[in-house]
């Protein structure tokens, strides 16, 4: 029996747009609602109490399955659709993506999104001011030494961890991505990065993210641009 999906979600979370990511790459066809989690409506709350996005339901008529946040998602779309697989085809390839996983979800989120994303986007969202100069210098330091072991990953792999592509590819590019709306991710210094990431860039499932506009947050010039 076939399931409506739908992904309730903020456009510019990175946790979210690896959801999306995984979801257009299984090439499953789902709705999307966008939220704004930062007010916590009572409809997102009531799904998950965090109050945080990607909520994913997979009703069948009779019923829903709530999933709440992106690891529970994306074990449950490798669990339930296996093909194309995500983790890797060998134990050591889903060993370092969960790693990986883990890393960008914890280490990179903490030390480089929460202080980019939280002084250019979320400031904006919540009401709270200009963003704090030296918050914004610490974040693109944290950065640039993050992509510099992602550089390194790089020159002796194909994707992020081995051979194929896989769940640590999304994660990274979902982090990436969002910092890439504002302009902050210095390509030219890490060509490799570059690359990898002009790969996927072109993929069909990556191509919703480069349409994402919210308002009162421009994009950088070059986010959409294949060749950037």
């Amino acid at each position: 029996m076939s399931l409506d999906l739908t992904l309730h979600h903020f456009p510019l979370d990175p946790a979210s747009r690896q959801v999306r990511l995984a979801l257009g790459e299984k090439r499953l066809p789902f709705s999307e609602e966008a939220v704004r989690y930062w007010e916590r409506p009572s409809a997102l709350v009531n799904m998950n109490p965090s109050g945080l996005t990607p909520v994913l339901t997979a009703s069948d008529g009779r019923g829903a399955l709530v999933l709440c946040e992106s690891r529970a998602i994306l074990d449950h779309l490798e669990e339930t659709y296996p093909d194309p697989p995500l983790l890797g085809r060998d134990a050591h390839e889903r060993a370092e993506a969960r790693r990986l996983l883990q890393w960008f979800d914890r280490k990179f989120d903490y030390e480089v999104c929460g202080f980019l994303l939280h002084e250019k986007m979320e400031k904006r969202l919540l009401g709270l001011g200009a963003p704090d100069l030296a918050a914004m210098r610490q974040g693109r330091e944290a950065l640039r030494a993050h992509l510099v072991y992602v550089e390194g990953l790089l020159s002796n792999r194909d994707w992020l961890a081995g051979r194929r592509l896989s769940l640590a590819d999304f994660a990274a590019a979902a982090h990436l991505s969002v910092i890439d709306y504002f302009g902050d991710v210095p390509w030219r210094d890490f060509p490799a990065v570059k690359t990898w990431y002009m790969k996927l860039k072109s993929r069909p499932c990556f191509r919703p993210l480069l349409a994402d506009r919210w308002p009162g947050l421009t994009p950088a010039q070059h986010y959409d641009d294949l060749d950037f």
